[in-house]
C-alpha cells in the first residue's frame, strides 16, 4: 500500500550525527503508512538573495530543486535545534528560498509540523516558537498539540544513533499520529 501523504521533512542542523536527523530517522520508521516522510536536504542552498533570480535570470539549481521538492509535498515536518533563542542560519536560508520568488511560495497551505531537539533541557523551546512565527506568515497550518520540545538528546541516542527509550518511541509515536490526523485534515488532495 502506498502512503496518501508526502511529507517533506527538513532538519535544521546540517551536522553529520545531528540529534535532529536522527529524531527524525526515528519519526520516520514510527509514522503511520499513510505517512511517506522524505528528508528535502537545505545544506547545498545558496544564502537566498534576490538577485541571483532576478531580471529575467534563471534561479539556481539548488534553490529549483528545493522549491519543487517542497511544492511537491502533502505537507511539511521540520525538526529543528536552537541556536541563539532562534533557528539555525541553514534552516531559515531554506525558508527564505521556499517563500520566494514573492507570491509563488513553496510553502502557502501545506499543513505542518516542528519538533525540537536539543541537549539542553528546554529542548529548543525558543527554535520551536521562532519557527511557528514565520510559517504563520507564510500561510502554514501548524499542528499546535501536541507540542514537541525534545531535551536531554545526547542521551536518547546511544553510539548506534538508533532510538532506544520506550517512553521517547511512544512520544515520537504520538507526535507523529497527531500530525498524521493534522495532515489529513489540511492536505489539498
Amino acid at each position: 500500500m502506498s502512503a496518501s501523504y508526502r511529507i517533506a521533512v527538513l532538519v535544521g542542523s546540517l551536522r553529520k550525527g545531528s540529534y535532529n536527523r536522527k529524531a527524525a530517522m526515528a519519526m520516520k520508521t514510527l509514522a503511520p503508512p499513510e505517512l511517506a516522510l522524505e528528508i528535502v536536504e537545505i545544506g547545498d542552498l545558496p544564502l537566498y538573495s534576490e538577485d541571483l533570480e532576478g531580471e529575467g535570470k534563471t534561479a539556481p539549481e539548488a534553490w529549483t530543486r528545493f522549491r519543487e521538492a517542497v511544492r511537491g509535498s502533502d505537507g511539511v515536518l521540520f525538526f529543528t535545534p536552537e541556536y541563539n533563542r532562534s533557528v539555525p542560519g541553514g534552516l531559515k536560508n531554506a525558508i527564505d528560498v521556499g517563500s520566494r520568488p514573492y507570491g509563488k511560495s513553496a510553502w502557502s497551505g501545506k499543513p505542518g509540523g516542528v519538533v525540537s531537539v536539543s541537549p539542553s533541557a528546554i529542548g529548543g523551546f525558543g527554535a520551536n516558537h521562532a519557527l511557528r512565527q514565520s510559517m504563520v506568515f507564510l500561510d502554514v497550518p501548524m499542528m499546535q498539540q501536541p507540542e514537541a520540545y525534545v531535551g536531554g538528546a545526547a542521551k536518547l541516542f546511544p553510539d548506534s544513533g538508533e532510538l532506544e527509550s520506550d517512553d521517547t518511541k511512544k512520544f515520537f509515536t504520538g507526535i507523529i499520529t497527531a500530525y498524521a490526523a493534522w495532515v489529513a485534515k489540511f492536505a489539498k488532495k
